[in-house]
């Protein structure tokens, strides 16, 4: 674990941010700063849609048998019978007819079912390899590199490998960026990505595709991540559950509905990549119109900077800003002086520990739901492109309910209803008949929806529970419980191999379970965002004992000596 430290300044310090939005009031909610940044951060977002699901095209695998050498001089009737029958009727995917036995029937003039019976031929593996389908596609890593049969276990440990890319990058971005700031973190992971999946597209093998597959889940979720962050602490309360979900989360769906429609174009997996790296290039220009988190910028004691940006947002919003915008800085030689903070800090209370662990319990659970159901529609009855359409569709209407419940619910029935109802749903495909297969279709696609809905109410409940100067942080940990479910997705969708509702079930109980862990943590709603950890505590504390009052009423104040020793 990266060991990197975290400061805020002093208690005069501490005490101007949590007045923060009181102190930048004056920029209005929603002005032409606001929009701008808003609209950028967004736009930002939509590479990251496409970048892991990407696999649901690249890596499937399209129907296959041995290959039957055209060099092989036999007859068509022999040719026609080389490859063996499973007990579907289709042709097996791993093993033929040994061609030399074939071969000896077909120059002796033999026929296959008249003067032999083919069934008692020896069969062999595809030694000269395998025939693929190209109804669907010209070419998937798979086809690229033969990854079936004795192979086959490759293609989720690729999907696996890009998933524990996206768990380094959760465990260093946050750290990082609390260190050095989130603007400067933010751009050097977009081109991170951007380059590495770039380099993709002339992998030679399948080893050096995994490598950069790993690199540019580094960086995929290190900048949606820290661009979430920038985004929760630039903007004003009123504008924040709109951009954690009508924003980001949909923004994200945007550049995943691009998938299937680029896919459907491009059949050869290396243009589908390189089409893909184009927006992250454009992306890159943004630099020059995102500013640094002004908050940030307080918590590191770098008032003039924090200022200087707030004054330009002021010119653009058309308003005049105070001469002083934050009075209690007049006194700059306090600012210099730092305390230490580090990940220890995250656990080091019983409280603050708690809701780490039981955050982290969630996000691995819903990720899970999420990136399985994602990416198992190329497994669902009918076209593999209308249904990873329609998987992304269906966030679209899951992302406005979950903006709506943000507005007017508290966090943990948000929480609990969707998760409860998402796993339900999936449970009730256990009791679906085989062949009413659209059915099947509709339960997955409406437990996406609630899914969908439950991981964008879970980024900004999180972000609303941890301090500034470990928020970040904070949403890297949970962050990386969210990866450690992801790199397990792939292998629930592999148990399906052996009781086709399996993964559902396993699926549905624990988004279950994860709803009723919620109800234990604490309600944010109505909170201002915390700056320090010991505001934090004194935040849980005061909920838990007054369910309306904020941190700065007298209730607080009166018991703030109390939440030391919870």
């Amino acid at each position: 674990m990266l060991s990197t430290n975290f400061t805020c300044v002093d208690d005069r310090f501490i005490m101007n941010s949590l007045d923060y939005d009181g102190s930048t009031a004056f920029l209005g909610d929603w002005g032409p700063f606001q929009r701008t940044v808003f609209t950028l951060l967004c736009l930002s977002i939509i590479p990251n849609g496409f970048t892991g699901l990407s696999m649901v095209f690249m890596g499937d695998t399209p129907a296959h048998h041995c290959l039957i050498p055209a060099a092989l001089n036999i007859t068509d009737e022999w040719r026609n019978v080389s490859i063996p029958l499973d007990e579907d009727s289709r042709l097996t995917k791993c093993s033929r007819h040994r061609v030399d036995i074939v071969k000896n029937y077909s120059d002796r003039g033999l026929l296959p079912w008249v003067d032999v019976n083919v069934s008692s031929i020896p069969r062999e593996a595809c030694v000269d390899g395998w025939e693929y389908d190209k109804e669907t596609y010209i070419s998937t890593i798979v086809t690229e590199w033969d990854l079936v049969c004795s192979d086959d276990w490759r293609v989720p440990l690729s999907t696996s490998l890009f998933f524990c890319g996206v768990l380094t990058g959760s465990m260093i971005s946050g750290p990082i960026s609390d260190r050095f700031g989130r603007k400067i973190v933010l751009f050097v992971t977009m081109m991170i990505q951007t380059v590495f999946t770039l380099i993709q597209v002339f992998s030679p093998s399948w080893l050096i595709f995994c490598i950069l597959f790993f690199i540019a889940g580094m960086g995929q979720i290190s900048n949606y991540l820290v661009a979430f962050a920038l985004g929760m602490e630039i903007l004003s309360p009123s504008i924040r559950d709109l951009y954690s979900t009508l924003g980001v989360c949909l923004f994200f769906s945007i550049g995943y509905m691009m998938l299937p429609l680029a896919a459907y174009f491009l059949r050869d997996w290396r243009t589908l990549l390189m089409a893909l790296t184009v927006p992250g290039f454009f992306c890159i220009a943004l630099w020059w119109f995102i500013p640094e988190s002004p908050r940030w910028l307080l918590s590191q004691g770098r008032v003039d900077e924090a200022e200087a940006i707030l004054r330009k947002a002021a010119k653009m919003n058309g308003v005049k800003a105070p001469d002083v915008i934050f009075p209690l800085h007049q006194s700059r030689e306090n600012a210099g002086r730092l305390q230490t903070y580090s990940l220890c800090d995250l656990v080091k209370s019983s409280n603050i520990c708690c809701i780490t662990v039981l955050l982290c319990l969630v996000w691995f659970s819903v990720s899970i739901g999420y990136n399985a159901l994602s990416l198992n529609t190329s497994s669902l009855h009918g076209n593999i492109y209308l249904n990873c359409f329609l998987s992304a569709v269906v966030e679209v209407p899951a992302l406005i309910m979950a903006w709506l419940m943000l507005r007017h619910w508290p966090r943990r029935l948000c929480m609990t209803s969707t998760l409860s109802l998402g796993g339900l749903l999936l449970l009730f495909i256990h009791l679906i008949p085989e062949h009413m297969s659209s059915v099947t279709t509709a339960l997955v696609m409406l437990g996406k929806f609630s899914l969908s809905a439950a991981f964008s109410i879970l980024y900004p409940a999180t972000a609303e529970l941890y301090p500034t100067i470990v928020r970040s942080t904070s949403l890297g940990i949970c962050s990386m419980a969210s990866r450690v479910g992801g790199l397990s997705s792939p292998y629930f969708i592999y148990l399906g191999g052996y009781y086709r509702s399996l993964p559902y079930i396993l699926i549905g109980s624990l988004n279950i379970l994860s709803g009723l862990l919620y109800l234990l943590l604490p309600e944010s709603l109505g909170s201002p965002l915390p700056e320090t950890i010991s505001h934090m505590q004194t935040v849980v504390w005061c909920k838990k004992r007054h369910s309306t009052c904020s941190p700065t009423s007298s209730d607080c104040e009166e018991e703030e000596y109390e939440s030391e020793k919870f």
